[in-house]
This record gives C-alpha cells, structure tokens and sequence, in this order.
C-alpha cells in the first residue's frame, strides 16, 4: 500500500476548507521524517549519511558513514592496544609482574588467550564507541582512550 504525500500551496492553507492535493512525484513514506536507526543495513553494506542535515541535530545522532578521522582514531587504539600486548608478555618473560589483577587473570589463559581476549575486549567497545561518535560522551571516551594508550605505550617504553 503507498502512501501518498500531500502538498497544499500557501495560499490553499489559508483558504477556509480548502483540500489537500497528492503529488504525483513521491513513492511512499518520506524516509527522512525519522533519525538514521543505530542498526541499519547501511551500518554494514555501505551508507549514505555522514553527518546529519542540520547542525542541531549533531549531537545524538546516528550516521551511515565515518570519517577518515575516526578510522584512524580507532586504527591508533587497535595499534597501542597490540603493543600494550607486545609489551607487557615481553616484560613478563624478563621478570616483570602484572599489575592489572583483571589482565592477570586473562594472563592465565595463556598468551594466545591474552591477546586475543584482549583485543576482544577492547575492540568490541571501540565499535560500540565508533557507532555513537555524534554523543558528546562517546567522543570523550575515542580520545581518553587514545591518550590513556598512547600514555601506557610510552610508559613501557620508558620500563626498557
């Protein structure tokens, strides 16, 4: 069933009793009347929205589309978390202790199960963090994330 869009002129609105007229150009509902859905099929096969239409609706809003930036703000976050890795298993094997009791329990695994549940365990919330980049909060959390690797990585760079 379609839905037929309705446009009344300016001068039609006025006018006591006046009646809409359908156009003829439209097929069906304007998708546009509802914000871009966090789960779209756009999320994982390609989108069209890169940043919302209005600068009001910025903040809290869903998009198809990511920047450069932000890949390469999550590509800097996979990286130090890999060297996080690197470099904790190399200071273990030299005598070193983990000071983190919850990356020692994840130590217990063995390394493969550390790195891996590792990278996990971070790259599902940097996902999470990538879908919500127009919320003040999540945009907080990409850079607090990104300094607080960068700091760590230096800190074991500092521990040679």
């Amino acid at each position: 069933m379609d839905r037929v869009e309705v446009n009344i002129s300016p001068q039609a609105q006025d006018a006591p009793g006046a009646q809409a007229q359908p156009s003829p150009a439209t097929r069906g509902p304007d998708r546009r009347r509802k914000p871009t859905p966090r789960w779209s099929r756009y999320v994982l096969w390609g989108g069209r929205r890169r940043e919302p239409r209005r600068v009001e609706e910025r903040e809290g809003s869903f998009v198809d589309q990511y920047s450069g930036r932000l890949f390469l703000l999550m590509v800097w976050v996979g990286l130090m978390n890999i060297g996080d890795s690197f470099f904790t298993l190399l200071h273990l094997q030299a005598g070193g202790i983990e000071l983190n009791p919850f990356a020692d329990m994840l130590l217990g695994t063995g390394r493969t199960g550390f790195v891996v549940a590792k990278s996990v365990l971070i790259s599902v919330p940097l996902l999470i963090l990538c879908l919500h980049k127009n919320f003040h909060l999540a945009r907080v959390g990409l850079w607090v994330a990104a300094s607080c690797y960068s700091l760590l990585f230096l800190y074991h760079i500092w521990l040679f």
